[in-house]
């Protein structure tokens, strides 16, 4: 069985794996989504992470009949904010409380069940107050809908901003933390680890692959494959993995693993997990094979040498891209008083990395 260990100063025991169901319904069909659930529930990995929004819904559904046997066995996290489907209602997306309980009555019932274990704000929406959102969230708690819930994708002094609101409406602090985070992609370092180390905050890091990236699957002088995350020109990973220094540096650790028969996959994920602040990685399989691997990784016992190898690739806090930011969580620090200078698409250099027609 898995190394339980406690997510932030909660309760609540969670395994170091995480089970991503970000694929569930959509590239993995719903007889392979039930096959690897099952698989990892028998192993002991009872953490399941999805969104309202992944697959349209689907992926909540599938989870539903997947677990209603054994539902008070399983940990499931799932997450609010974004437009779910066809919405398109000026109040069918953000954190108003209108949203906030609609999503979550939409969630259970998706899920087939009366709670959500876990609920997380899928991101920071900059122009709505947080604390309508924190009570809100309060009063499904207490309503009995939810156990826990915990932030994705919040910068470190929001983070700690939410803290102080659950402090003051004498609540709960939110138990979990879910970054982006992984060799290629270490900003999360600066602010949002320590934060949630300080608020007693689990962190449960998503892509610890780089969305495949880490995998060295991606020849940089060829086209990726038809089947693959790029091949099927997916917009997040060509928004934000898909870079030059990343596939670099990927080959490169693949070189340095050669020679000791071990897996670029295991060398990715125990690198996430070599980080005392970090709880339970997010692996989120498309096949059987890939969360077959994904497990194997917790055998490799991580390196001072590896650990050495990842400083010199990628400076502690930074990206593998010098001055790189996610589109989808712009930097909020500049607001010119006069004219707005148009901001750069750094990603706009992917045909450099494809042949003609590939992407």
């Amino acid at each position: 069985m898995p190394d339980y260990r406690y997510l932030g100063r909660s309760g609540l025991k969670v395994p170091p794996l995480s089970l991503g169901t970000m694929m569930f319904g959509g590239p993995t069909d719903e007889a392979t989504a039930h096959r690897i659930i099952h698989k990892a529930f028998d192993a002991g990995f009872n953490f399941l992470d999805t969104a309202d929004v992944y697959t349209g819904g689907r992926s909540e559904e599938i989870i539903g009949t997947a677990v209603k046997a054994n539902r008070n066995r399983f940990t499931i996290a799932t997450k609010f904010t974004n437009p779910v489907g066809g919405a398109d209602g000026v109040n069918q997306s953000g954190s108003s409380r209108k949203w906030i309980f609609e999503a979550v009555d939409n969630s259970l019932k998706r899920l087939s069940t009366d709670y959500i274990d876990l609920l997380y704000f899928h991101k920071a929406v900059v122009d709505e107050p947080l604390g309508e959102a924190v009570r809100a969230v309060a009063d499904l708690i207490r309503a009995g809908k939810l156990r826990y819930f915990g932030l994705s994708n919040f910068r470190g002094w929001r983070i700690a901003e939410v803290a102080q609101l659950a402090d003051g409406f004498n609540i709960d602090r939110p138990i979990a933390s879910q970054p982006l985070y992984n060799l290629v992609s270490r900003t999360a370092e600066v602010e949002q680890l320590p934060a949630a180390q300080f608020y007693g905050l689990g962190v449960v890091p998503y892509s610890p692959l780089a969305r495949g990236i880490l995998t060295a699957k991606y020849d940089p002088n060829q086209p990726p494959a038809p089947d693959s995350r790029a091949g099927r020109n997916d917009r997040r990973i060509q928004e934000t993995e898909w870079r030059p220094e990343s596939l670099a540096i990927a080959q490169e650790i693949k070189r340095h693993l050669a020679s000791r028969g071990i897996a670029p996959v295991d060398f990715a994920i125990g690198w996430v997990l070599n980080n005392r602040l970090v709880t339970s990685a997010i692996a989120g399989p498309r096949t059987e094979e890939q969360w077959d691997g994904y497990v194997k990784a917790l055998d490799y016992a991580f390196t001072a040498e590896d650990e050495a190898l990842v400083e010199r690739l990628v400076a502690p806090g930074h990206a593998s891209t010098p001055g790189y930011n996610d589109p989808a969580y712009p930097i909020e620090g500049r607001v010119p008083a006069v004219g707005e200078a148009p901001r750069p698409e750094r990603l706009a250099r992917t045909p450099v990395l494809l042949k003609a027609g590939a992407a």
